[in-house]
């Protein structure tokens, strides 16, 4: 590897080593990014879980007091976030970081230091989130946040403002992924990869990066005006000075209701990649497919107010939103009849993989249905605010999200690691993790109908709610075991699993055509493709609509001359002072803040003086 002299004297040397953890810090490559968003996320989910087990532990019987209401409203508040903002939305970036390039036929995505900047920012804001815990106050008014809950009278600690500041740094993260995304996509394709011919997680990797793109600003604008709430003396949300606490719903909704599509989509999308390796058939309606996904991301944005419907938002709005809610469902059907349609005739395999994409098809539409009984005003009066909600939207997250996510885990662990998980056990992973989804969240439709509001954390004997808490309960426990079998899987894999090869599922797309795991460079070779499924089309010329194409061999000479982006430490130190600079913030310490902020221009400055090659590969 050869190297570069910094050009900033008096600075660290730059980093020209990828080995070890000092090369997991300063790496800069989309596939070892991607590993460090999924590893952190699947901690960060431990964190979301245990949250969610002690919830459930408090509720499993009446007049019940293993924590108080103060704790347990830190608890849900934490385990919405946590499951929202750093669990779902960083492992569908694992995944997009991870095989983006590859199924693109690229080296990297377009800007490799951004991208590590956008995953040291995530950590920054996680652990800020959770520095709350060790502080003395966690946030405690709800993932969602409403005023007045957030003002200052009626949350006096710093747990809001941590959770202001950790999810300004997560979205900024987001944007900057996004803006990567989009323009590796538009301009790093591989030749004869036209849009129409993009698999369909690229589709949706693309379209929830413009969701992002769109919906975070105007979180930032809310937290913006919160913040100044909190820190100033304004009264932008506070009643008694004159704000409007519906304002803040209508701009977190906002944004939040795209947001519901920026988790479901990327799971839909390794749904809609794997369903067809394991029918042994093509996409049905893949136009179809792509223009539904398009579809849903502009109505999201249409659909807000239907999480309102209990402010007085008046007849017209009802009706507009309650049209526009209905709406959604048709192309989220399309998408479901197309899924259906794909494994109809085909020569379906079960493996692991392939039930959890079955079961995200069939949890997803138990939820998706309960959503449109919630588009009609008198319906959703009557839902609003009890477990039937937390049943709806954890079919749709927890059943849908969860249980793609889980299938994209057994898909592309192999690409990953290059060993296999086993099929047993991911199995057994899948029975337990069903059963004990609808155990736990089923009967939160009938405790839901019969009264039981959300956010309480206990209830009277003479409610009759026990009996269902306590099998919930049970349910819940049940998942969490099905987690510990991913564990052990994973662990089993890495002591000596099976070697995985190239392409173990005889798959369709790019990234099966080359080694498990994948070479730093991707590809000794840019590949060119003539359909949707150049993978397929190569192993099987005599089926292809269009003959293989070839290689371009000739302009890179195997392994010559392939200009790989070098290591970077700026980002991590870049994420860190950011990080530092906000708990400055959150206790008024203004010189830690301004010299924090003294780091990042210092850092932007290095940045840009960088260069950004400093090593061919030969």
């Amino acid at each position: 590897m050869a190297t570069i002299a910094y050009p900033i004297p008096g600075i660290l040397r730059r980093p020209t080593s990828t080995a070890g953890v000092w090369g997991w810090i300063t790496t800069v490559d989309a596939k070892r990014i991607g590993v460090l968003y999924g590893v952190t996320a699947l901690i960060f989910l431990i964190s979301g879980g245990a949250a969610a087990l002690v919830m459930r532990l408090q509720l499993a019987a009446p007049d019940n007091t293993l924590v108080s209401a103060g704790t347990y409203n830190a608890l849900f508040t934490m385990h919405g976030t946590v499951m929202v903002f750093l669990f779902i939305m960083p492992i569908n970036a694992a995944f997009a970081n991870f095989l983006l390039p590859l199924m693109l036929g690229a080296r990297d995505v377009a800007f490799p230091r951004l991208n590590a900047l956008s995953y040291w920012l995530f950590l920054g804001g996680g652990l800020l989130l959770h520095l709350s815990f060790l502080t003395g106050g966690a946030p405690d008014a709800g993932w969602f946040s409403y005023a007045n809950l957030t003002e200052k009278p009626y949350s006096p600690g710093h747990g809001i403002d941590y959770w202001i500041l950790s999810l300004q740094i997560l979205g900024a993260a987001s944007i900057m992924s996004s803006l990567n995304f989009i323009v590796t996509i538009i301009n790093m394709r591989c030749k004869g990869m036209s849009f129409m011919r993009m698999p369909i997680f690229v589709w949706i990797v693309f379209i929830v990066s413009f969701l992002l793109i769109f919906s975070m600003p105007v979180i930032a604008i809310a937290l913006v005006l919160l913040t100044a709430d909190r820190f100033a003396g304004s009264h932008f949300f506070f009643a008694s000075g004159g704000g409007d606490p519906i304002l803040w719903q209508h701009l977190f909704w906002i944004f939040g209701h795209p947001e519901v599509y920026i988790l479901i989509l990327p799971p839909m999308g390794m749904v809609s990649e794997i369903i067809p390796v394991f029918s042994r058939k093509p996409l049905f309606g893949y136009r179809a497919m792509v223009l539904a996904s398009v579809f849903i991301a502009i109505t999201g944005f249409a659909v807000w107010s239907h999480h309102m419907f209990s402010v007085g938002l008046g007849p017209i709005a009802n009706t507009y939103f309650a049209t526009a809610t209905m709406l959604v469902a048709v192309p989220t059907g399309v998408k479901i009849f197309n899924w259906i349609a794909t494994v109809w005739g085909g020569q379906v395999s079960l493996k692991s993989p392939m039930l959890f994409a079955l079961g995200f098809v069939g949890l997803f539409t138990i939820g998706g249905i309960s959503g449109v009984m919630h588009s009609s005003p008198p319906s959703d009066l009557q839902q609003t605010d009890t477990y039937f909600i937390v049943a709806h939207f954890h079919y749709v997250l927890f059943g849908g999200g969860m249980f793609g996510i889980m299938g994209g885990i057994y898909y592309w662990f192999p690409k990953i690691t290059g060993r296999m998980l086993s099929d047993g056990l991911g199995k057994l992973h899948f029975w337990l993790m069903f059963i004990g989804f609808n155990v736990t969240f089923f009967p939160m439709h009938f405790v839901g109908l019969n009264g039981m509001p959300r956010r309480i954390y206990t209830y009277t004997e003479d409610m009759n709610f026990g009996a269902l808490n306590m099998l919930e309960t049970v349910g819940s426990f049940i998942m969490g075991a099905s987690f510990l079998i991913l564990a052990y899987n994973m662990w089993k894999s890495f002591q000596g699993g099976e070697k995985a090869g190239n392409d173990p599922w005889d798959a369709n797309t790019l990234e099966w055509s080359i080694a498990s795991p994948p070479p730093e460079h991707n590809f000794d070779e840019i590949p060119e493709v003539r359909s949707e499924r150049p993978l397929f089309d190569q192993k099987h010329p005599e089926l292809a609509h269009h003959p293989p194409a070839a290689h371009a061999a000739a302009a890179h000479h195997g392994h010559r001359h392939i200009h790989l982006p070098a290591p970077s430490y700026w980002p991590v130190i870049m994420a860190a002072a950011v990080t530092i600079a906000a708990i400055g913030l959150i206790y008024k310490n203004y010189p830690v803040f301004g010299i924090a902020l003294g780091m990042v221009i210092v850092t932007l400055y290095a940045w840009v003086k960088e260069p950004v090659f400093a090593e061919t590969k030969e």
